[in-house]
């Protein structure tokens, strides 16, 4: 998690009493909103604790820039340094139940959809079970290539259908020279598929190009335009990966200024202009885990009053590495469930990696 090791650092310094303190404060806070106050506390946590201890506690955490006081003679509330250090060492995470578990993975499933549709119903799902906006920064992995087909469209397009071994489907649009005869198409098809099969298409590239060389007296013209037009419009997208965003209602719905909408709108900018999301995926979702960034102690969610849980998505390399292929995540006011999303955002980045193996 974010400054996961100096947060650990300031934990350890703290007893136990400061940290009941923080940890009640906090839950109370994300359940309700309002500043709690010593006496609450005291009844709370125990009535012989008296409520001076329990005010010169708060004040010390208020100190460690831990807690805050709205208004004079108020309740304390955590700040966002508190919200980060109780996520990242005192909260008690839970699970989703059993019927949630089996509906992510029915949408992670896979088999006979296009990694696009799959990525967009999981991450439907989770903004509404999260009832955050959810985000995906959709892998840009290289399958291994089970089956290929051009299907025509019109006199001069055609559709390609690529299968993966994964059971994954994409489709793509060429353009095809005009009045190219289906026998053509077919020709097209079978000859990557005789030669493509267990390789990703990049992979195949040179291999193709120089196959089409050796082969060009036994092969149409127009079958081989097809080829090469399928062939580089593969290719041609293989370095951008997309952003998928959902349910950006959610977060709306708990704004009440307009100071609050045009921070989010700001966020949702960044975020969509991709080059700071793709900075923060980089830099905090190369190890393995769920990643918790609160307000503005990153630059992507300066001032936006806003926080991100986040989980890679990985492939394994051979049985002892795994490498990030993208994120999945929820974007939410600060005072978001997070022992119930943690677990919901942990289990559902699992489930699509499990593409991936």
């Amino acid at each position: 998690m974010n400054n996961y090791k100096n947060n650990n650092v300031l934990l350890s310094s703290l007893d136990s009493r400061s940290r009941t303190i923080l940890q009640y404060v906090v839950e109370a806070y994300l359940e309700t909103g309002n500043p709690v106050g010593s006496n609450t506390l005291s009844k709370k946590i125990s009535p012989s604790l008296a409520s001076a201890t329990i005010r010169n506690v708060m004040s010390n955490l208020e100190g460690l820039n831990l807690l805050k006081s709205p208004h004079v003679s108020a309740g304390r509330i955590p700040t966002e340094s508190g919200l980060q250090l109780f996520v990242d060492g005192l909260l008690q995470i839970g699970d989703i139940s059993t019927a949630e578990k089996k509906n992510i993975e029915a949408l992670s499933a896979g088999t006979g959809k296009s990694l696009k549709d799959i990525l967009s119903e999981t991450s439907n799902a989770l903004a509404g079970l999260s009832n955050c906006v959810s985000l995906v920064m959709a892998p840009t992995f290289q399958r291994a290539i089970k089956h290929i087909e051009f299907v025509p469209i019109d006199s001069n397009r055609a559709l390609v259908v690529i299968v993966d071994t994964l059971g994954l489907v994409e489709n793509r649009l060429i353009d095809i020279p005009k009045g190219t005869p289906v026998s053509n198409l077919i020709e097209a098809s079978n000859f990557l598929n005789s030669r493509i099969s267990g390789t990703t298409l990049e992979e195949a590239k040179n291999k193709i190009e120089e196959e089409l060389v050796a082969h060009k007296k036994e092969i149409d013209v127009i079958s081989e335009k097809v080829i090469t037009a399928g062939l580089a419009i593969k290719s041609a997208n293989t370095n951008h990966s997309s952003l998928i965003l959902t349910g950006k209602n959610n977060i709306y719905n708990d704004t009440n200024t307009q100071d609050d909408f045009k921070r989010i709108n700001e966020l949702f900018e960044k975020i969509e202009q991709g080059k700071t999301l793709s900075e923060l995926l980089i830099n905090a979702v190369s190890g393995t885990g769920v990643h918790v960034f609160i307000g503005a102690d990153n630059k992507l969610f300066d001032y936006s009053g806003c926080s991100m849980i986040l989980a890679p998505i990985k492939a394994k390399d051979n049985i002892t590495k795994a490498k990030t292929l993208g994120a999945i995540g929820v974007i939410g006011p600060i005072r978001v469930n997070y022992g119930r999303i943690i677990p919901m955002v942990d289990f559902t980045a699992k489930a699509i990696s499990k593409l991936f193996k």
